[in-house]
Formats: structure tokens, C-alpha cells, sequence
């Protein structure tokens, strides 16, 4: 299998079509129309995933899983993407901070504990990286975890922590230390959300109103030492590595819903009419669409090859900065395009365009900007 050309087998195939067929029959636009004009969480649909077991996509066979592997997960993402770019959020979120995070770093009874009911559906893992005074500078938290003699002391603030209102757990990045290098003392905790202490506050944002986004207190939480997850003070690495998948789910899903704002875009200049014709006839809009056809396209291809080579192991940080980089950025392109080829209508809440460039927005900034990937890019080009 080559990097670009990646062919897939028919039970991938079989995943993507169900995928498609459960957003027909199930939760169609009305629903998710539904879920984000009234901010509520797909709860019903994230159920029905974990029931018949998506989520398990890409959990070992040992513990209940699929048995799959990370291209596998990428198609999942994709198909939800298109249909719910919210509820496709909710799903990596649990195979990458969970499952991806806890069966790579994690103990023997970790697994054994959580990996089944990440696959069925029944725990949700979120993430808390940045602060009110670190964001872009990952190595600069501040949020200290103090040991104790059977575990941790956690006391601090996180922000941006998206997915906290549906989640059981949220995989937490805390200063455990202080030397030479920033980089050390990191430590990744797993901490349950009704712990004692620990509060959070919703955040009003622009987009992705049906999960949303909080601001984390930590007040002296305690967390036993076995809900920690990779090893004390040297959980850099853990935490590069759950950040380099991250980027591989988030740009599947965002594939997924450019293709969706590409359709609609598309399906709209072929019916409205101005001037006797389909504007899709007219060379402005045409073009426009051709673009957003190629940005969809050079996506998907991007991340199938990512997704493959993180399967074959032979994946490289330039590589989740380009993808992470041009899947947003392409996300977004489309996003503004196809509203624009829809003219007032796209600007009105009865299309969907509206809600692509609200949610579009974030891609360019959350998980690390668009000007960090460019930076990374530099960096492994001697720059």
C-alpha cells in the first residue's frame, strides 16, 4: 500500500456505508440542526455508536474492541464528520485521549478497567492541556500535581477543555516537577470529573455549541496514584504522542464535514437560478467549487497517508503538522466558500453553511494554530 493511494477492504468500506446509513435512517440534518440550536450533546447517537460498536473501532479484540487499526478510525471519523462534526468530536475524544492514551501508556488494569466501556460507550474521556497563561507553549503548564503517599494533590486551572459536560474522565497535563529542561516533570493524570474539588464553568464560544468548552478548577483534588497514565515527570512524550493522534482524528472529522459543506454548497448552484441559468454555470461560482472540490480531495488524501503511516509506524511530526495545518485550513476555506455561493441564504440559520463556518473557526486555532504547524514544518526543514 503506498502513502497517497491507500485502497480500502471491504470491511472498511462496509464501516463507512453503515456509518452513512445510520446518519440517514437515525439522525438526519433535522437532528443535528436540533442538538446545535439547543447546545445538547447527541447523547442518543452516541449511545446507539457505542451499542452496536464504533466505538470500539480501533480497541484491541482482548478488550472488546473492534480490533482495528488507526486508518480504521480514520474512516469512522470521517463518515461521522460528515454527518455531525460534534458528535465525531465526542467519538475521538474516546478513542484518542481514552483508548489510544490508556492501551499505549497505560497498566495492565487500566486497560482491563476502562477499555471495554470506552469500546461500549459507557465512560467518556475529554482533555485539559492549555491555561489561561499557556497555550501554544504545551511545555509551560502550571498545574501542579504534589504527591502524596498514595497518589497526587492536584491543584490549578485549565481552560478550553472541550467535551467536559459529557465526560466521565478528563486526561489532564500537570507540572509534577521543575529542572534544566521545561519538559520534564510533566505528568498525565486521569481524573474523574465528579471528583471533590474539582469545578468547571462553560464558556460562551462561536461554534460547537452542542458539546461545548469549559474553564477547569482544580482545588486540591485528590487522584490516586493508579490513575495515572504513562510515567512520573516524563510524560512529555506521552503527551506528544496523544497530541500527534489527536491531529490525525481531528482532521479525519473535519474531512468528512468539508465534503459535507462542499455537497451542500454544490447542490444549491446546481437548483437556484439567476439569469436563466444555474449559477453553477457561470465560471465565478464553478470555480469556486472546483477549488473546494481539490482542498476536500488533497484532505483526504492527507490523511489517509497519516493514518497509514501511524499504523506502520513510520509517521513523523512534519507530517501531523501538514495534515493538522491543511485540514483546517481547508476546512475553513470551504466553509466561507460554499457560504458565499449560497449569498444571503448560507448567512441565514435555515442552511447549514452557517453553522460549517461557525465550527470551521476553531480548527485554525484549537490543537495547536495554524502559525504553531508552520513552525513545527520550519523546524524539521533546519529553519
Amino acid at each position: 500500500m503506498s502513502d497517497v493511494d491507500v485502497e480500502t477492504t471491504d470491511e472498511q468500506r462496509l464501516l463507512q456505508e453503515s456509518v452513512r446509513e445510520l446518519f440517514a435512517k437515525r439522525y438526519d440534518r433535522a437532528y443535528v440542526r436540533e442538538c446545535d440550536r439547543d447546545h445538547r450533546p447527541p447523547v442518543e447517537a452516541f449511545g446507539e455508536l457505542g451499542r452496536l460498536g464504533y466505538l470500539g473501532v480501533s480497541i484491541p479484540s482482548e478488550y472488546d474492541g473492534g480490533g482495528g487499526g488507526v486508518f480504521d478510525a480514520a474512516l469512522l471519523l470521517e463518515e461521522l464528520g460528515k454527518g455531525f462534526l460534534d458528535l465525531a468530536f465526542w467519538v475521538f475524544r474516546n478513542l484518542g485521549h481514552g483508548a489510544h492514551a490508556i492501551h499505549a501508556y497505560g497498566t495492565e488494569e487500566q486497560k482491563k478497567q476502562l477499555l471495554p466501556r470506552l469500546a461500549r460507550g459507557e465512560v467518556s474521556v475529554c482533555f485539559a492541556l492549555t491555561e489561561p497563561d499557556s497555550g501554544s507553549d504545551a511545555a509551560a503548564v502550571r498545574t501542579a500535581a504534589t504527591r502524596t503517599d498514595d497518589g497526587y494533590l492536584v491543584t490549578g486551572q485549565k481552560i478550553f477543555c472541550s467535551g467536559f459536560k459529557v465526560s466521565d474522565y478528563v486526561l489532564t497535563v500537570t507540572r509534577t516537577g521543575t529542572g534544566a529542561r521545561k519538559h520534564h516533570g510533566i505528568t498525565l493524570l486521569l481524573i474523574p470529573t465528579d471528583s471533590p474539588g474539582l469545578t468547571s464553568r462553560p464558556l460562551d464560544t462561536l461554534g460547537h455549541w452542542p458539546l461545548g468548552t469549559t474553564q477547569l478548577y482544580f482545588d486540591e483534588v485528590r487522584v490516586p496514584d493508579e490513575n495515572r497514565i504513562g510515567p512520573h515527570d516524563d510524560g512529555w512524550p506521552v503527551l506528544m504522542d496523544v497530541l500527534e493522534f489527536e491531529r490525525l482524528c481531528l482532521s479525519a472529522a473535519r474531512a468528512g464535514a468539508a465534503q459535507s459543506a462542499l455537497t451542500d454548497a454544490l447542490e444549491y448552484a446546481k437548483q437556484r437560478h439567476q439569469f436563466g441559468h444555474p449559477i453553477g454555470e457561470y465560471q465565478a461560482v464553478s470555480h469556486k467549487l472546483a477549488e473546494m472540490q481539490m482542498m476536500v480531495d488533497i484532505s483526504r488524501m492527507l490523511v489517509y497517508r497519516y493514518a497509514s503511516r501511524l499504523d506502520r509506524g513510520v509517521n513523523t511530526i512534519r507530517d501531523a503538522a501538514m495534515l493538522k495545518l491543511y485540514a483546517c485550513e481547508a476546512y475553513k476555506a470551504v466553509a466561507d466558500m460554499g457560504l458565499q455561493i449560497l449569498g444571503g441564504y448560507g448567512y441565514t440559520m435555515e442552511y447549514d453553511l452557517q453553522r460549517h463556518l461557525r465550527d470551521s473557526r476553531l480548527g485554525t486555532i484549537g490543537a495547536g494554530t495554524s502559525e504553531i504547524q508552520r513552525n513545527i514544518i520550519a523546524k524539521t526543514m533546519g529553519l
